[in-house]
């Protein structure tokens, strides 16, 4: 399984509240029949009305890692499109303010944890990226925290979300492959796996 203790790295600021998922991934785009691909997609159409200046297309920001988002992220329609799309960019980690539910339920699916710190906080994290975009920044599960530059501050995850992130439980594919001996076993005892040709 895949544990996830800590994401380093460059980081991106996505400045704005109550930013949706149509926004991140337009509808147009859920027509796909897997994931891949998505991530040349993400946020389509404020990245072509901002002509080249949304953060995702800003050459200082590419390969960032850690997304740095404001209130109310990923809100709208439950599609797994949207976290989807952001990890397919390069995405491993997003600080926020707050999460949508259902977008914070499907990014832990996949391993990304999001997590929340207050307004200023973020808010400062962002301007500190803006400033300096090389700026590394590291987000440690096992501590609950961020560091950047010599900044660190305490950051706000569920006790469960943080425990299956740092255990793998998070993987569910991961600990069907870890467990596929106990699998075995149980369906060899299940009886309506196992029956004779023209019993009753």
């Amino acid at each position: 399984m895949s544990q996830v203790k800590e994401i380093q790295g460059k980081a991106l600021p996505l400045v704005g509240d109550d930013i949706d998922t149509d926004r991140i991934i337009p509808a147009r785009f859920l027509r796909c029949v897997t994931f891949d691909g998505l991530g040349e997609h993400v946020f389509a159409d404020d990245r072509q009305q901002q002509g080249g200046n949304h953060p995702f297309d800003l050459p200082q920001y590419q390969q960032a890692t850690i997304l740095v988002v404001n209130r109310n992220f990923g809100c709208g329609s439950s599609r797994e499109h949207a976290p989807q799309a952001i990890i397919k960019w390069g995405i491993k980690a997003i600080i926020g303010e707050s999460f949508a539910e259902i977008f914070l339920g499907n990014c832990l699916a996949n391993g990304v944890p999001c997590v929340t710190a207050s307004h200023q906080q973020v808010t400062d994290l962002q301007q500190a990226i803006t400033a300096a975009p090389n700026l590394p920044v590291s987000l440690d599960l096992t501590t609950a925290s961020v560091t950047y530059g010599k900044q660190n501050f305490a950051i706000v995850l569920s006790d469960g979300a943080q425990q299956m992130l740092l255990d793998g439980q998070w993987d569910t594919c991961g600990q069907l492959v870890q467990n596929r001996n106990q699998i075995v076993a149980t369906a060899q005892k299940l009886p309506y796996l196992h029956w004779t040709a023209g019993a009753a």
